[in-house]
């Protein structure tokens, strides 16, 4: 490719780009309702959602009432959400759903709505009230229409933020052994183990009890070591029962051998 064609290819698209901008602005300043109608609709279908969004903002406002407000609102919505604006899509999404009850939109801007507050979601570290919010809605959204489209990815939605959750609690539980704190390990993990009874991190919370069982167990008194050390051997066989090919196997192995020395050692 040639320079000279190179740079006239850069020019005309310069030259499209500000027409296309010239074009954007005057249809912005225009007080015709019906040219901003027909651009926003234009701007919205061609997924030029930012556009669209402002002329739609001016729109909405003026169409009120009017036969054509309950699509202008929908559109208004959802362009906030595919421009990635969840707080606002969720808002306008429930305006929405309140102002046109039987809509045959009604079913998406619901989820749509429910699924804004999944996108909000903030990663598992941070405060979790927007992840209940989103769970909620989105139960409440299947409880609604138990045969949608969207049962699927709902489930799978649900099931993300409820693992986001676990991992939250799951963390605030293992923390204590970090910091050394075993007994207080111990209580928080059978809090979480008991809550969270089908959770992925169980097999892991249940290693990190015996880890701390096994800390105490240890370094025990002797009139009560014999005792936390069969009481861990317990632990261990509940383990390896629930998890026959569990990921800590090598670690467990050892930490047993010992723990059996240790008991042989009071037998004789």
């Amino acid at each position: 490719m040639s320079d000279n064609f190179k740079y006239s290819f850069f020019a005309l698209t310069m030259i499209l780009l500000i027409s296309s901008c010239n074009e954007y602005q005057k249809v912005l300043n225009n007080e015709d309702m019906n040219v901003k109608y027909k651009a926003a609709e234009e701007y919205y279908n061609n997924g030029e959602y930012r556009r669209a969004n402002r002329i739609l903002e001016q729109l909405v406002p003026a169409y009120r009432g009017k036969p054509q407000a309950e699509r202008l609102v929908y559109f208004f919505a959802d362009s906030y959400f595919q421009t990635k604006n969840y707080y606002l899509a969720s808002y306008q999404f429930e305006s929405f759903i309140k102002s046109f009850p039987k809509s045959q939109k009604l079913e998406e801007a619901t989820f749509f709505a429910a699924k804004s507050h999944y996108m909000m979601s903030p990663t598992f570290s941070l405060d979790q009230e927007e992840t209940n919010t989103a769970i909620e809605k989105l139960q409440i959204f299947m409880n609604n229409y138990p045969k949608s489209k969207f049962t699927d990815e709902c489930n799978q939605l649900i099931s993300e933020l409820q693992n986001k959750i676990e991992k939250k609690e799951f963390e605030i539980a293992k923390q204590y052994y970090n910091i050394y704190d075993y007994r207080a390990a111990i209580k928080s993990l059978d809090n979480f183990v008991g809550e969270f009874v089908g959770s992925k991190f169980r097999e892991e919370a249940l290693y990190y009890k015996f880890l701390s069982s096994y800390e105490i167990a240890i370094n025990s008194v002797e009139s009560k070591k014999l005792k936390r050390l069969s009481d861990l051997k317990k632990l261990h066989n509940n383990i390896v029962r629930y998890y026959p090919e569990t990921l800590f196997e090598e670690d467990l192995t050892k930490k047993m051998e010992v723990i059996e020395k240790e008991i042989n050692t009071f037998t004789n």
